[in-house]
């Protein structure tokens, strides 16, 4: 949709590209813009863009972002202005994008071919086809006569891997086409991709393995370095690594990303203006540790890491296999801590999701959701879920958000009508019939309590490492994370030195990103301590060298 009274022609000529595969409509002012739009949701489509000038005739850009939100909240919005007045007006607009009344300022195409504005209007509309249910382009076929938990919780590793789903009803043509590559006996859900062979999978990590790796760890030499986790820590250790001319190899039981590959749109990421979501910055890394020479291995769990006395080749143990590695980079970040509710426990998979749970969020157009959280995990998927929820209610212990969720996302979230805060709450009970379909909500203060329908409960608890494999000769503090550096017990001192900062008690065996004790948990510290270990890898193994026999 393209919206301008004295520039459409400039518009219309720069988005002529776009015809060939979008239907592009145009008007001349907010209203009529609107009227379009409406027109167009009542006919059963929808837009994936709003183009605008800055400038309309009978209304502030801002209010008309906003108007355009309540009529299609899935669609992005672009504000684009006129190079005579770009630079008055942005001081105003900068401060609205901030806070997410839209999605990206630019100026107009000053010529044919002006492919830095087409890169953001292209970077705009791959972000909204990543998110709508139902995705044009679908890389994976899955079959399911219903969105069971197992079924959705497959959807969402595709998401998180950047592979585009679709379910299909076994009577379906898809369905019918993706059956006849299995036995008459096999169960659902089936999971077909056009390079791999179709499976009955019991598991998310049953698909995993036949999208991403072998059946069966076979890695026959030692590797430089082992890093166990590919959240922003891992990943970023394994591209300085692999770009250094090391032997990586990172191994990864679940989605690429870890929880940051959740998150729908991360805002204040280095280098990324527009924003990125957590999806598309994990599998651009990914690739560019695969460009390096990094092995992956994904869908095998470790299992345990027996340290080798001599530093020279730690064993570590999956459950596909073993490999063996000079040095280890433990990197497997953090999960979700539990509700602790037993019957919402019960629902998990249907209704309650722990973390952002893309494809759920999804599936909650016109429904009542609650997200449970301060962190920016919580803000960031609340936003999410406000393209398609009726309303989000977030939940929060404390009086407020600003504690513990950073300003730009607490200001968006104030901004978005779909969205409210519930301080002093938590949720002490809830149910439905196979389904979620209500809470019981306790006010902290008075301990009154009240009952809610809600068809949605996403959770973003805090954090809980995920470590219990690992040998005892690492320390670890009270609450699980492992220590490094000066945190380490000075009885594990060498020569009353402590280790380097991202050094554990074992030579060797490095920890990086949230999994390590006082880490920040932001995005971009656990990559700066990814790239902060790999020194420390190399110190490690030329210390080996110098000990080895010529």
């Amino acid at each position: 949709m393209l919206v301008s009274d004295t520039h459409l022609a400039d518009l219309e000529s720069a988005f002529a590209r776009y015809t060939a595969e979008y239907d592009v409509r145009t008007a001349r002012s907010r209203g009529e813009a609107t009227r379009v739009a409406e027109q167009v949701v009542a006919e059963g489509g929808t837009v994936a863009l709003f183009v605008s000038d800055s400038r309309l005739p009978d209304d502030h850009v801002l209010a008309a972002c906003h108007l355009w939100r309540t009529v299609v909240p899935t669609a992005r919005r672009l504000v684009t202005a006129h190079w005579d007045y770009f630079i008055e007006d942005a001081p105003a607009l900068r401060q609205g994008m901030a806070v997410g009344k839209y999605d990206a300022y630019l100026l107009m195409p000053r010529g044919t071919r002006d492919e830095e504005f087409h890169n953001a209007v292209t970077d705009l509309l791959s972000d909204w086809g990543a998110t709508v249910p139902d995705p044009e382009v679908v890389s994976v076929k899955v079959v399911s006569p219903t969105n069971d938990g197992l079924t959705m919780a497959i959807r969402d590793f595709l998401d998180r891997m950047g592979m585009p789903s679709r379910r299909y009803d076994p009577d379906s043509e898809g369905g019918r086409y993706v059956r006849a590559m299995l036995p008459d006996d096999a169960t659902y859900p089936m999971v077909f991709a056009n390079n791999r062979p179709a499976i009955s999978a019991t598991s998310v990590r049953d698909v995993a393995r036949t999208l991403f790796s072998a059946d069966d760890v076979d890695i026959d030499r030692v590797v430089d370095l082992a890093v166990i986790g590919a959240g922003p820590a891992g990943l970023a250790t394994a591209v300085y690594g692999a770009s250094e001319g090391l032997s990586v190899v990172v191994v990864e039981a679940e989605a690429i990303g870890g929880q940051a590959g959740t998150s729908s749109m991360i805002r204040n990421y280095l280098g990324f203006p527009r924003g990125i979501s957590g999806m598309r910055l994990a599998q651009r890394a990914r690739n560019q540790a695969l460009r390096f020479g990094t092995e992956f291995i994904t869908g095998r769990e470790v299992v345990g890491l027996e340290p080798d006395p001599a530093g020279a080749a730690h064993l570590v143990r999956t459950d596909g296999g073993d490999l063996r590695a000079r040095s280890v980079v433990v990197s497997t970040g953090v999960s979700y801590r539990k509700l602790g509710v037993e019957p919402l426990e019960a629902l998990v998979g249907n209704g309650v999701n722990y973390g952002a749970a893309m494809t759920a969020a999804r599936e909650m157009e016109g429904y009542d959701v609650f997200v449970v959280g301060g962190g920016n995990s919580a803000g960031q998927a609340a936003v999410h879920l406000a393209r398609f929820a009726r309303s989000v209610t977030i939940l929060v212990r404390r009086p407020g958000l600003a504690e513990t969720m950073s300003d730009y996302l607490v200001r968006e979230l104030e901004y978005n009508p779909r969205v409210s805060v519930r301080p002093c709450t938590q949720v002490v009970d809830g149910g439905g019939e196979g389904r979620l379909s209500w809470l019981c909500l306790e006010d902290t203060r008075t301990g009154e309590r009240e009952r809610v329908e809600a068809q949605g409960l996403f959770l973003l608890l805090g954090a809980v490492p995920t470590c219990t494999w690992l040998p005892e000769e690492i320390e670890l503090d009270a609450n699980g994370f492992v220590l490094t550096g000066r945190d380490v017990p000075q009885d594990h001192w060498r020569d009353g030195r402590p280790p380097a900062d991202l050094a554990t008690t074992v030579p060797g065996i490095f920890a990086a990103g949230d999994i390590r004790a006082g880490s920040m948990k932001r995005v971009a510290a656990a990559t700066g301590e990814g790239a902060s270990v790999v020194p420390l890898v190399h110190a490690h193994l030329a210390g080996i060298l110098q000990n080895e026999p010529v």
